[in-house]
């Protein structure tokens, strides 16, 4: 596995797709200064936490003596309970206002993705060595700048898309996530050797 191919994972766990549904919940109520506002503090934030767990991953795995099957099973668990309300739920935000508020609506599908940090820890413990460890940081920090970017481009148009639209597309999106949580339990049952499946065609 090489950069490109790290570069290539993340975007899919956590690359705009996954970021720009939840970002354009948050568009009632708030002006475009406060949405560019927003998407630069969670980018920020994301961005950080991301390094930081890229770059801790392979040592604190150690530490708590926690196998790469206890982290997708966990970050898999967590996953599913989020899709599984954008379903039945239709949002995830707290109602507009501080930007508290809506910097809390996005800290579990992005700031602190299960998905994405399953990732980085997964990626980051594929090889050893601090360099490693230093391009799977490098590589979540272009995904979150892709991201910034996408969002910021979004503060342009959200105020003229339908609502319904966007409910339409969260539950949608909430379906697929929802299967990928159900993918990592199962990834991480398989690892832990409580379960297997049969060669996929």
């Amino acid at each position: 596995m090489d950069l490109w191919d790290v570069f290539a994972v993340l975007i899919a766990v956590a690359g705009p797709p996954k970021v720009i549904l939840s970002f354009a919940q948050l568009a009632k109520g708030r002006d475009r200064r406060a949405l560019r506002q927003l998407a630069v503090r969670t980018t920020a934030t994301a961005m950080l936490c991301g390094v930081v767990v890229a770059m801790t991953a392979d040592p604190l795995l150690h530490l708590f003596h926690i196998g790469h099957a206890d982290v997708e099973i966990a970050g898999g668990g967590i996953f599913f309970v989020y899709a599984l309300r954008l379903v039945l739920d239709g949002h995830t935000e707290t109602p507009a206002g501080s930007s508290t508020d809506a910097f809390r609506a996005l800290l579990l599908p992005y700031v602190v993705s299960p998905l994405a940090m399953t990732s980085i820890i997964v990626l980051a413990v594929t090889h050893k060595g601090w360099g490693w460890s230093a391009l799977v940081a490098l590589a979540y920090a272009a995904v979150a700048a892709s991201n910034l970017l996408t969002m910021l481009a979004l503060t342009y148009v959200l105020h003229r898309v339908p609502r319904t639209w966007i409910e339409v597309a969260g539950r949608l999106l909430g379906l697929l996530l929802a299967a990928v949580g159900v993918e990592l339990l199962i990834v991480g049952l398989e690892g832990m050797g409580v379960i297997a499946r049969s060669a996929r065609p």
